[in-house]
């Protein structure tokens, strides 16, 4: 029996409601989904003719009446996806997956609820191979609407696995030999990012950064170079900065 059950509920039962242009285009994309309903504004009007034979049904609504029901073209880009959800792997079963590649790097961020960030560095990871992203489900939003949204097609390949207990997932993957680099722009020094050939990164919440009981796990802790401006106290990345500078340097690497 697994030790890590994948925690993505779906209070829907496997109906996901997804909104946004490139969210949309790439969930139509993903053969796992099963779409049932396509709700364009007439403003998109041609959104639809190339996906036609992917959805059972197609609904235009006038402008208005698609404010109504859905919200501002803002929020929506005229566009909203009624579609199945599909099946993510839970921890244990991802690391097998990994296991077949020669370099493999996952991502551990830890107590970061801003789903704007989460979706940033959704789409970082999708763009420097990293295909695993592992939070804790007591301290991390759900795989929302508004979190695929903002990671603009990056949740259908960037598996989002919320475990219970970090720490517990860090010993697993010590055991699956990674080798765990902690971030902590307090530290010192700055250092030279050289990473594992199998690299787990670890990011805490901008403020508190990683939790100390989290960072004791850690086999390293590192800072990415800069140059802080104490006068003007910009001292820190933002934590989607900072983990696409990470996830740049182990692709170059």
């Amino acid at each position: 029996m697994s030790k890590f059950k994948n925690n993505n509920t779906n209070k829907n039962q496997g109906i996901q409601t997804i909104f946004g242009l490139h969210s949309v285009k790439a969930a139509l994309q993903n053969d796992k989904r099963e779409h049932i309903e396509l709700i364009i504004s007439k403003n998109q009007i041609n959104f639809d003719k190339k996906y036609e034979s992917k959805i059972q049904k197609i609904t235009i609504l006038p402008q208005n009446e698609f404010t109504r029901r859905y919200g501002t073209n803002n929020t929506t880009q005229g566009v909203v996806l009624i579609t199945t959800d599909f099946s993510r792997p839970n921890l244990e079963e991802f690391v097998k997956i990994e296991s077949k590649k020669s370099k493999s790097v996952i991502l551990i961020l830890d107590q970061v609820t801003d789903p704007q960030n989460i979706g940033s560095i959704m789409r970082s990871c999708a763009l420097f191979d990293c295909e695993g992203i592992i939070v804790g489900k007591d301290n991390s939003p759900e795989l929302t609407s508004s979190l695929c949204k903002s990671a603009s097609g990056a949740a259908e390949i960037v598996n989002y696995i919320r475990v219970t207990n970090i720490r517990r997932a860090i010993s697993y993957l010590k055991k699956n030999n990674y080798w765990i680099y902690g971030f902590d722009s307090s530290k010192s020094n700055n250092s030279e990012l050289n990473f594992s050939e199998k690299s787990v990164l670890v990011f805490g919440s901008e403020g508190k950064g990683i939790r100390e009981l989290v960072k004791k796990e850690c086999d390293e802790i590192m800072q990415i170079k800069m140059k802080k401006n104490l006068k003007f106290e910009i001292d820190s990345l933002n934590v989607s900065n900072a983990t696409s500078i990470a996830l740049y340097q182990f692709y170059s690497s």
